[in-house]
């Protein structure tokens, strides 16, 4: 009878382990620059390119997921300068939709929605994300929010280096200068519409202020999409202990990014995974695990000894178990924490809509 009762118990055990199984690891770069120089029929990602990703490079890495950046430069707050700043936006739009549907449709396709993420990987196919870093591409013509969400853009950033017409920068903080003192009014209306169309508010280059004012008037999750701590690091574009709980009451994740001068003030050595590692831990101690994720900025300036390239992907999640994380650990910190905050992220659009 008791053997019985064992082995009734050892199976209700492993029914109910089965029903709750260990969230699978999905590996998510959340920040990686382009150049169109890279996306010709003579020269694209499905070739070994001269650059830090690249699909070869992304498959033997196992790199799952990659956000490619819709980035532009910080220009004048003028007419010309908001026209070249768009039309510098949607050849970037065009480039990645080349990629996805011209070089590469049997090996990557365009995710926008957790879902889509894992049907694509259910494929045996590699995702591309879509981020735009500096929505001073936008100008002032706010229509452009839902059509850069057509694009496919999933989180954006309201400045880069230097204010924009939408909030201050982080670089304030070298001049001693602000325009807006946090969000301008435009800005505080842009916040409202990636609210309404369910694209994350990336805090990653605005100025603390503006970052306050963000978290404080957004109604959904925000990200840091490449930023690290501040208190290990003191440089303006890392987040000190104030910002990082503004991310932790607001229920979003500050994407670690493996930039060495954002990680370490050595100037010889460079910057290594040990580095990337304690910024890392110490954000998950002061956080939680909940609210931490990974980024490389490769081809923006990442890069550290291990992980120097897409290919060296698994690399980080060797040094994650080093470290004495757990695999379900890993899968937050990879992937399952910016899903969930973009799963929430657009819920909330979708009852904004409703309203």
């Amino acid at each position: 009878m008791k053997k019985n009762l064992l082995f009734a118990l050892i199976t209700i055990a492993t029914i109910i382990g089965c029903n709750n199984p260990v969230e699978p690891i999905i590996t998510i770069d959340t920040h990686i620059d382009i150049n169109v120089d890279n996306f010709t029929d003579s020269l694209n990602y499905t070739m070994n390119t001269d650059t830090q990703f690249n699909l070869p490079n992304m498959i033997e890495g196992e790199l799952d997921v990659a956000w490619l950046v819709v980035y532009t430069a910080q220009g004048e707050l003028n007419e010309k300068g908001y026209e070249v700043a768009y039309k510098n936006a949607i050849s970037k739009f065009d480039a990645i939709d080349r990629l996805v549907n011209v070089y590469a449709p049997d090996q990557v396709e365009l995710a926008l929605t957790s879902e889509d993420v894992r049907k694509i990987l259910a494929k045996g196919k590699k995702v591309i994300m879509i981020g735009v870093e500096n929505a001073y591409s936008m100008g002032l013509d706010t229509s452009n929010v839902k059509k850069f969400w057509e694009r496919g853009a999933r989180y954006v950033s309201l400045s880069h280096n230097g204010h924009s017409q939408l909030t201050d920068s982080n670089t304030g903080e070298f001049d001693g200068t602000a325009l807006h003192n946090g969000l301008s009014d435009l800005g505080k209306e842009v916040v409202e519409l990636l609210n309404y169309y369910g694209i994350m508010i990336d805090i990653s280059h605005p100025s603390k202020e503006g970052i306050r004012q963000m978290a404080e008037l957004s109604k959904a999750p925000i990200i840091a999409s490449h930023s690290s701590a501040r208190a290990l690091r003191d440089h303006p574009r890392n987040l000190d202990d104030d910002q990082l709980n503004w991310i932790k009451e607001n229920g979003g994740v500050i994407q670690t990014t493996a930039l060495g001068f954002f990680l370490t003030e050595r100037e010889d050595p460079p910057a290594n995974m040990d580095d990337f590692m304690d910024h890392i831990d110490y954000m998950v101690e002061k956080i939680g695990i909940d609210h931490v994720g990974i980024s490389s900025d490769f081809d923006g300036g990442g890069g550290i000894e291990g992980w120097n390239d897409a290919s060296e992907t698994m690399n980080v999640t060797s040094a994650l178990r080093d470290r004495g994380y757990s695999e379900s650990e890993i899968a937050k910190l990879w992937g399952g924490n910016l899903l969930r905050v973009l799963d929430e992220v657009q819920e909330i659009a979708a009852k904004l809509q409703s309203d």
